[in-house]
């Protein structure tokens, strides 16, 4: 079947009320860069012969908000595994081997992972760097300079309108902040790009500077520094439309 892009909440129903069959759900979204690379992964895998038991559904999640909300969708790209109307598993980020290792684990075809793990492999080597999340569209240099590490920094903060630097991800925040500032952005339905700073000790430490603000979570505007936590819950308090303010004042600058 192939990868089948959803153009209606009818046609989601249908399709992922099939029973005894592995549904991967993938949500993307036009503007996330990590999504043009899982886009072409993700093609690739559901076209592998290995993988036809399993069926494939792409989801605009700025499209239908409403599905995104099922799953509590809150940055892309994003894959669930779905048997039966039970959510088997979770995955936040583009790691091309990390998805081809999920569906061998829940998929009928398991002698078939190294051929569907080196089909991503071979997708994720387009002109496009894999990524495991929003961060890593960015290629990093053997030995940065600081003026290296600073222009990564300004790619990474715009990678995305809204970018959360934080400790772990949004399906499995590493400490009590970050996963306080995820609920904050979900309980208003903000969709965001995410890096997880322990995966990269030069731009955690990098950031500190480049912010001139010691601690995390991070997050950016359209590449402007807004504050952690605390700074953040100040400004919904004096604006509950904070998020949406802020985004339209900077695209208009």
């Amino acid at each position: 079947m192939g990868l089948v892009e959803i153009e209606s909440k009818e046609q989601f129903t249908t399709l992922t009320s099939a029973k005894d069959k592995l549904i991967a759900l993938y949500f993307h979204t036009p503007w996330a860069s990590p999504c043009i690379q899982m886009n072409k992964v993700v093609s690739t895998l559901a076209d592998s012969a290995q993988n036809q038991s399993t069926g494939f559904i792409s989801v605009n999640a700025d499209k239908f908000p409403e599905i995104s909300d099922l799953f509590d969708i809150s940055a892309v790209p994003y894959f669930v595994l779905v048997k039966n109307g039970t959510i088997l598993k979770e995955l936040s980020g583009a790691d091309p081997k990390e998805l081809a290792s999920a569906l061998e684990q829940f998929g009928s075809a398991p002698a078939a992972s190294s051929t569907a793990t080196s089909a991503a492999s071979e997708a994720a080597k387009e002109p496009t760097t894999p990524q495991k999340n929003a961060i890593e569209s960015v290629q990093v240099p053997e030995k940065e300079t600081p003026e290296q590490l600073n222009a990564r920094l300004k790619k990474l903060t715009t990678a995305a309108p809204i970018m959360l630097f934080m400790k772990g991800t949004p399906s499995a925040p590493k400490c009590g902040f970050s996963r306080q500032l995820i609920a904050i952005l979900r309980e208003h339905q903000v969709r965001f790009g995410f890096f997880d700073i322990l995966k990269d000790d030069t731009v955690r430490q990098g950031l500190k500077k480049f912010s001139d603000w010691p601690t995390f979570p991070q997050l950016y505007i359209n590449g402007d520094f807004q504050g952690g936590l605390d700074i953040i819950k100040e400004n919904l308090s004096d604006d509950d439309h904070y998020f949406e303010n802020t985004v339209k004042q900077a695209a208009s600058n």
